[in-house]
């Protein structure tokens, strides 16, 4: 009798371990199930234990909205001047509610001003947008929307840069929609334009969920730890050679790398690579992702250092599509089993549960 009351005890434990879904759950394989798993990993403020004191203080009560409309019905025309009206050392949400449009300026978060939220209209999103160049500004200060500061959130947004698109003899064309430095920033359902350099991922734990994402030459870098989670990636035609990634770690200690996963590579041309070796140590995963024939089917790139072929980390997990398969991929791939890729796929990867919060709304 002892013997069936402890099967039966463990059974019970098994159950409720199986329907418990945390930031450490893995992202199911099947797309559909997603949102779903989003909503009941990461609930809203008030109904999660394990967010750090200060996120807590931050959304709790007297959070301010400032309205941003080009007709002068909000309290500014412009989303710089929403900014500069944040106070240094900022402690508690400020959601900049930017009216529909297309707001062309260079906008600029700075170090301490923190806990800012960017929210758009998702049915008719605002654009920012700027004309700055590498040329001008050097690559990362050319960025249409800097972001410096930490807790940094953005929903229904488009970040264009609107340079011309480098033709390969003009020095310093390479122009920058998003630049991200802060840590623990989340973006929703926002849209990043541009040609070579459009997304640089730099510094931080960042999450980008339900994005888009085009380009042509190292159109997301940097050396953050980030995940793109049902992201759609378009890589644009004309160029001779293509990538989309171009990640920056330096060594095995550090922390950075991107994963992509259920995202959606499309493009044309057949000439791009998932990734290169921008420095040694360079991280970049795809995972349940439907890949085009827009890549190559080498899949990466050692850059023309072939030293770092025993550095890099180059994984892929469970992809499908034309541009899946990895039987031609270049030796150094990692070819993950589910228990390597675990890692990867889930909101753990990014600290999720100390920070996350669902898409604002109002």
């Amino acid at each position: 009798m002892a013997k069936q009351i402890n099967i039966i005890f463990v059974s019970f434990l098994v159950i409720n371990v199986a329907f418990s879904i945390n930031a450490q759950t893995p992202i199911p394989a099947n797309k559909a199930e997603i949102n779903k798993w989003f909503q009941t990993a990461i609930k809203p403020i008030g109904k999660q234990t394990s967010l750090e004191p200060n996120v807590i203080k931050a959304e709790n009560g007297g959070v301010q909205i400032i309205e941003v409309k080009q007709d002068g019905t909000g309290k500014f025309k412009t989303i710089s001047d929403a900014v500069k009206h944040v106070k240094v050392g900022n402690q508690k949400r400020v959601i900049i509610k930017i009216g529909p449009g297309e707001y062309r300026e260079k906008v600029t978060i700075e170090r301490y001003q923190s806990y800012i939220t960017f929210l758009g209209d998702p049915k008719n999103k605002p654009t920012i947008t700027f004309a700055g160049t590498a040329l001008q500004y050097g690559t990362a200060d050319s960025a249409t929307l800097i972001v410096e500061a930490d807790y940094f959130v953005a929903a229904n947004i488009i970040v264009s840069n609107s340079a011309p698109r480098p033709d390969g003899k003009r020095k310093g064309a390479q122009a920058v929609a998003l630049r991200i430095t802060g840590d623990k920033a989340a973006f929703y359902n926002c849209r990043f334009i541009g040609f070579q350099d459009t997304v640089c991922d730099d510094r931080g734990n960042h999450l980008f969920k339900d994005c888009y994402i085009e380009g042509t030459v190292d159109f997301i870098f940097g050396s953050a730890r980030s995940l793109y989670l049902n992201c759609e990636i378009n890589v644009l035609p004309g160029d001779n050679y293509a990538v989309i990634t171009a990640h920056g770690r330096k060594n095995a200690i550090e922390r950075g790398g991107y994963s992509f996963v259920h995202c959606k590579v499309i493009g044309s041309g057949g000439n791009a690579h998932l990734g290169r070796a921008w420095f040694e140590a360079a991280r970049v995963i795809f995972s349940y992702c439907d890949i085009s024939d827009v890549i190559k089917s080498d899949g990466w790139s050692d850059n023309n250092k072939p030293q770092v072929q025993k550095t890099v980390f180059f994984g892929e997990f469970n992809n499908k599509g034309l541009g899946g398969a990895t039987d031609k991929r270049v030796p150094y791939t990692k070819k993950l089993t589910h228990v390597q890729a675990k890692t990867f796929i889930s909101l753990e990867y990014i600290d999720g549960a100390k920070w996350l919060l669902p898409p604002p709304q109002l």
